[in-house]
């Protein structure tokens, strides 16, 4: 067993030897390694992580942010997700509803504060959603953003005391597109109506031409990402 003080080490460690490895052998890594206390992220924006996942973790944890402004399609998406694949799909909500917040906040308070909104809506709920995990995976890709550059596929999340593991994120648009059309794997109908990066529906957009993927989150301010990911 890994102590928590050796969770860093570990972390940097494991970034470093499978950096060049497939996305299966890093996931494959992480389940031999964390065991129940390893799970997947999703945004339901795809599902290729927790395809993934599932095949070398069948019935893994795929633990799934409820807003409360999520487009209609994302928890479709989710739902689909939980009935076809062999994954335990646990969907986290906000201490507070819409209602609540908007009574304590002001209403649209992702208008006049979209930093405080996602706080609220989704950074806290991860937080107290992943405590009884040592390991989480995302979908974090290098390409989709200057921000991403340089994420590493196994890093150490010093905010939440965690390893961070992303499985994809070498891969292209391209490899994940090849991947999903391979596994017919469940993407958000949204990604073929104009949207390239589907988070909650007030503060998302669909992106022109040219642009990258993540521009059409919180368009018109400085805000390119919810505070999940640093």
């Amino acid at each position: 067993m890994t102590t928590a003080s050796e969770l860093p080490q570990l972390a940097e460690r494991a970034g470093r030897e499978l950096e060049e490895a497939d996305p299966l052998d890093i996931l494959r890594w992480a389940a031999d390694t964390f065991g129940p206390r390893f799970c997947v992220t999703s945004s339901m924006e795809d599902a290729v992580v927790a395809h993934l996942a599932s095949r070398v973790a069948p019935g893994v944890d795929v633990v799934f942010l409820d807003t409360g402004y999520h487009f209609p399609e994302t928890l479709g998406t989710r739902d689909a997700v939980a009935a076809v694949m062999d994954v335990t799909v646990l969907t986290l909500t906000p201490r507070q509803s819409v209602a609540e917040q908007d009574a304590e906040y002001g209403p649209k308070l992702h208008d006049r504060d979209p930093d405080l909104c996602c706080a609220l809506r989704k950074v806290k709920p991860l937080e107290e959603g992943l405590a009884g995990y040592d390991a989480w995976a995302t979908g974090l890709r290098r390409d989709e953003s200057p921000t991403r550059a340089h994420t590493p596929v196994v890093g150490w999340d010093a905010r939440r005391g965690k390893v961070k593991i992303s499985p994809i994120a070498r891969w292209t648009q391209a490899d994940v597109d090849a991947y999903v059309a391979e596994h017919g794997v469940l993407t958000n109908p949204l990604l073929q109506d104009g949207y390239a990066s589907v988070g909650c529906a007030p503060c998302t957009r669909r992106i022109r031409a040219g642009e990258d993927a993540r521009a059409g989150r919180w368009a018109g301010s400085n805000k390119t990402e919810c505070g999940l990911h640093g």
